[in-house]
Formats: structure tokens, sequence, C-alpha cells
């Protein structure tokens, strides 16, 4: 009786390794740093930041959104205004007509602060495509490493780029990402490392020290070592200030 019970504790055990295992993959690892870093509040929130000399507010509800750039100028206070139907700017709070030709530049513009201030929420959207590349180790501590890329249909006008995530294996949260972008001559490669991280609201958030590789010819999946090695150029620092959540 004891060796048949230790037999089926054993099936019991292997088992459920299995079903663990088979439950790891890309879109699981995302959907809990999704969850561990405020969730589906992101979708019905209200916020506003000032990154550098501009401000920015977010609102999104039941899919719906309304991404918001206020700044001014030597002259005119110019907002930028990105929704579901499209973008459209104002000067002095008269709305203004934007070249066809400068529309998907400054709606890129817009859409890519607020795109990286609420990572990783995002990555569920359709056009995404997650790649579980495996596990590595960065700076003595545990990361599942996931590839993540877009389709042409939905993706935006940078589709083409590619990010990869570092999330920690214990708290599943987002502490390295790299991601590569067209430059007119050529890809540009940038390295982010996370810092700073507070809660506002049950939201979190994150700055980043923004580094550049020195070498040319490097895959995004592989700027992680050259982090390690110190062989990486720090560029700037990305800090949103004055943080609201409603």
């Amino acid at each position: 009786m004891k060796q048949l019970i230790l037999v089926l504790s054993s099936v019991l055990i292997f088992s459920c390794v299995q079903d663990n295992k088979k439950e790891l993959t890309a879109n699981s690892v995302i959907n809990q740093a999704i969850d561990v870093s405020g969730g589906d509040k992101f979708g019905s929130a209200t916020i506003q930041f000032d990154f550098r000399d501009k401000h920015y507010s977010a609102t999104r509800h039941n899919g719906l959104f309304e991404l918001v750039r206020k700044f001014n100028d030597s002259v005119h206070v110019i907002t930028d205004f990105l929704t579901n139907k499209g973008f459209e700017r104002y000067v002095n709070n008269s709305k203004v007509v934007v070249l066809d030709s400068m529309i998907p530049r400054y709606s890129s513009s817009v859409n890519s602060v607020h795109y990286f201030s609420v990572l990783p929420y995002g990555l569920n959207d359709k056009a995404v495509n997650k790649e579980l590349l495996g596990e590595v180790v960065v700076n003595g501590h545990d990361y599942y490493k996931i590839k993540v890329t877009f389709d042409q249909e939905g993706g935006g006008e940078d589709f083409e780029d590619i990010f990869v995530y570092w999330v920690n294996k214990n708290s599943f949260k987002v502490d390295y990402l790299a991601y590569s972008y067209e430059e007119a001559d050529g890809v540009g490669l940038r390295f982010r490392e996370a810092y700073n991280e507070r809660y506002v609201n049950g939201l979190r958030f994150v700055d980043y020290n923004n580094y550049k590789p020195s070498q040319i010819h490097v895959s995004v999946p592989d700027l992680d070592k050259l982090f390690e090695n110190k062989e990486l150029k720090l560029l700037s620092k990305i800090e949103l200030k004055n943080i609201t959540v409603d």
C-alpha cells in the first residue's frame, strides 16, 4: 500500500510539473506581467504625467482611447490629440490643418511616449505576436525572455520594430526591455533598464536608463549580454514626473 501511494504521488507530482511546463508560454508570462503592473485598471483609467517639457494625458475606456500631448513653443500652446478616429492638432485652442505627410509622424510621436509609459499593458493587442525565447540570467537574477513583433495590419507605422522583454521569474515585473527601430541610415537599437518603480492608484510606473550599443552588428535579443559586459552607452534617462491616475 505504501509503495502504491508513493507511485501515485510521484505520478501526480510529475503531472503537475508537466502541466506547469505546458502553461509556461509567452502569453502566460506577459499576462502575469500585466497583472502585477495593474492589469485591466489601465484600460479604464485617466493617466497624466510630464515628460521632459511636455504634458501628457491618456484616457482609456472599453477599447476607446484619447492620447493627448500638450506643450508650448516660443509663441503658441500646441495640443495634439490621438484617438480611435485619428490625429488632430490645436494651436491656442483652435484646430489647424495638418499636412497628410506629417500626420503619421506626429501620431507616432504621441503614441510612443504613451505606449512606453504603461508597458507591459498593451502587449495583448490583436496585432502583437509573442515568442518565449527562453530563460536567462541578467545581473544574477532569473528572467523569462519574450520577443514581441507586430502584424502589418493593426501594427501601426512602425510594425517592423522588434521588442524583447526580460520578465523577472519571481516578481513577473519587466525589469529590462530592448527594441529595434528604423533610422534614416539603417536600424537603431536601444536597451532600457527600469528603475524608480512606484505604484500610483494601483498602477505600476517606472523610469528607464536608456542605452545604445556601440556595436553595429548585434541583434535585439543579445543586448542583455552587452549590458552585463558594460558594453552599452547610457544615452539618456526616461523619467515620468507628476503622475496622477483617476
